[in-house]
């Protein structure tokens, strides 16, 4: 794996010449083997690279690399599975091969097919193509965004790279904050695409190419199957028939994505696509796959023993690190540089630890990723589903009278009267957090929208408290935009596309690529093949969920690999224990990036409402830990890159 930057201009070639290779620097973690820089001065163009060696790992395969008549030259960040079937078909056409890398086959794809060489691609990749002939900077990304890819345009100046970071050292870039930005990121705990944190800085979207040519600049997709309503397809499968056509395909996924010059092994969090995955891999490995998981001593989030359990089954080479409190310290103060953009998924603290792991004796690992947003492995999928059931069934009118009724009603005294009593109910009708369930109760009366359903269940702040903690309000995306184009579907099937286009690419995706790329490892994601994408989302829904439980043919799958009963237990998630942390280890730091004074000197955020939270939080009246790591995120980005 790699990281790219580069630049077009029409003036200030100069110093942009200049800065290229600290901005390069800026992405050694991504390339630690080697780097490399191409400056085309006629034309305004600059490009620079750093590599990380998995394929070829001689010095011919060095970038950036140039056409045989230096006409066209490519930075290249990610693998491309199926290299060998196209250059066996390059070599057809009459090319030429010096290198036995996946770059050379992209660079002369390109040249034999032009764009549409995005088409034969299976892989994870983001590049840039400098065509000299055609004055044309070709960009593009991966078809479920693995890799990322940032852009900058305004004035004449165009600048991209694999993360932030680099494009910030960069003269002409603004540092100027987008505070249409601010409110997405509390809602969604990510900035949601194509948006970043700055003005006029943007990702390029998953399945999407640009082109600068000519003073101008356009962006289109160039996968788009969704658009067709899953409902239509493959409903007259049979099971078995799906069953084994799924085996196949991730067979074929996991079997492409062992290609490697370098040490191999898996990231295993014990739940079913990890497991599948390893299991997969250990069948076609000519050696033991070796498997790394992440522990923790707090009960509830310790999935250490169950992991050793699988890799134990499968005769993995297993290793396992144990969390305590001082590493997620050390790892809670890089994150601001290793997310350079405001990202407060507090899994990354499990994630980075893992990668790390991992890459202290292989370069590259396969992980499950992508399952639950393909196979409804989400509790809040039906759950939302259910909820539009019932919402549905009671006139809106009716709906409306009640919301103004309940609302009336006094929140202490609701709280006062059931919180007490919350202790002798059955687990299934306890509330954590019961002033946040009920003003979500408030805003579900009002609307029986799936989409303002959904907006329930993954916000951390509704609209009505982000424009009290902020003075703002959520401006509409992509979000939005899915849930339109995806009128009609069926429920669960709506859902999981919102998901796949949003949430996973933003915030899962992201997650893994900073974390991995900080450790100079490589993670491949057979699951997100976009040949098993395509599939499963033409799968009818019952074959995802099914008596009361997501992932229904995933699991038949697993059960050909495991025994059902060292499934047979609640899942944990991949997450950490902050609310505990908190109020022990990281109070300190809470306290100081959320303090009164720099909340009044920023300006940002009404002091009162932080204070009012973090009282509660320490005092164990409520649990407000994911709320206020989103907000210590945040200071801790400002603290390290707004000047």
């Amino acid at each position: 794996m790699c990281g790219i930057v580069g630049y077009r201009t029409n003036d200030s070639f100069l110093e942009l010449k200049e800065k290229l290779p600290e901005a390069v620097g800026f992405l050694s973690h991504r390339g630690p083997d080697d780097s490399g820089v191409f400056f085309d001065p006629g034309k305004g163009v600059g490009l620079g690279h750093r590599r990380l060696s998995i394929i070829d790992l001689s010095r011919e395969a060095h970038q950036p690399m140039a056409s045989d008549d230096e006409k066209v030259v490519l930075v290249y960040n990610g693998e491309i599975y199926n290299f060998k079937e196209i250059r066996t078909t390059l070599q057809c056409h009459g090319h030429q091969f010096r290198t036995q890398s996946d770059t050379e086959v992209v660079l002369k794809s390109y040249l034999q097919w032009g764009t549409d060489a995005l088409k034969r691609f299976v892989g994870m990749f983001a590049f840039a193509i400098w065509d000299k002939s055609n004055e044309r900077l070709f960009l593009a990304r991966d078809r479920l965004g693995i890799k990322p890819l940032f852009f900058y345009w305004r004035n004449g100046l165009f600048l991209f790279a694999s993360e932030l970071k680099a494009i910030m050292v960069l003269p002409g870039f603004e540092r100027d904050v987008d505070t249409d930005a601010i409110p997405l990121f509390l809602h969604y705990q990510y900035v949601p695409a194509p948006k970043t944190i700055f003005r006029n800085t943007f990702k390029l979207l998953p399945g999407h190419c640009a082109i600068y040519e000519k003073g101008t600049f356009s962006v289109r997709s160039y996968w788009d199957f969704s658009r067709i309503n899953p409902y239509v397809r493959d409903a007259a499968q049979s099971e078995v028939e799906a069953l084994n056509t799924l085996e196949s395909l991730l067979k074929v996924s996991v079997s492409n994505r062992l290609l490697s010059d370098v040490p191999l092994g898996a990231l295993l969090s014990v739940g079913i696509d990890s497991s599948l995955v390893v299991a997969l891999m250990q069948e076609v490995s000519a050696s033991p796959v070796r498997t790394f998981s992440i522990g923790f001593e707090e009960k509830g989030y310790d999935e250490a023993p169950w992991a050793a359990k699988v890799a134990k089954h499968l005769g993995t080479r297993h290793t396992e690190f144990y969390i305590q409190p001082e590493d997620a310290r050390d790892i809670i103060s890089r994150l601001p540089e290793v997310y350079d953009e405001p990202f407060a998924d507090s899994s990354a603290i499990p994630t980075f630890l893992v990668c790390q792991l991992a890459r202290s004796q292989v370069t590259v690992a396969l992980s499950g990723d992508g399952g639950d947003e393909q196979f409804c492995g989400y509790v809040r999928y039906w759950m939302v589903q259910s909820m539009a059931k019932i919402l549905n069934q009671i006139p809106e009118g009716l709906r409306a009278m009640l919301a103004l009724f309940l609302k009336k009603i006094p929140i202490s005294w609701v709280e006062s009267c059931y919180v007490p009593w919350q202790a002798y109910l059955p687990q299934r009708f306890r509330v954590a957090n019961f002033r946040d369930k009920w003003q979500k109760l408030l805003y579900l009366m009002k609307s029986s929208q799936i989409s303002d359903i959904y907006r329930a269940t993954i916000s951390l702040w509704s609209r009505d408290e982000i424009h009290e903690l902020l003075g703002r309000g959520i401006v509409p995306g992509l979000f939005e935009e899915v849930f339109n184009e995806t009128k009609g579907w069926p429920v669960l099937s709506r859902l999981m596309e919102v998901d796949r286009r949003t949430y996973l690419p933003d915030a899962l995706l992201t997650k893994v690529d900073r974390a991995s790329m900080a450790v100079g490892l490589e993670v491949r994601v057979p699951l997100l093949d976009h040949r098993v994408v395509e599939y499963s989302s033409g799968l009818p829904d019952r074959f995802k969920y099914r008596n009361g439980t997501g992932k229904y043919l995933l699991k038949q799958l697993l059960f050909r690999h495991f025994p059902e009963g060292l499934f047979k237990r609640p899942k944990m998630g991949f997450g950490v224990p902050l609310g505990n942390w908190f109020r022990l280890y990281l109070k300190e730091m809470l306290l100081d990036y959320l303090s009164s004074d720099r909340l009044k000197k920023e300006g940002l955020f009404s002091p009162d409402v932080i204070e009012r939270q973090i009282k509660e939080h320490l005092l164990g009246e409520a649990d407000h830990h994911q709320r206020l790591w989103a907000l210590l995120m945040w200071e801790m980005w400002r603290a390290r890159w707004v000047k």
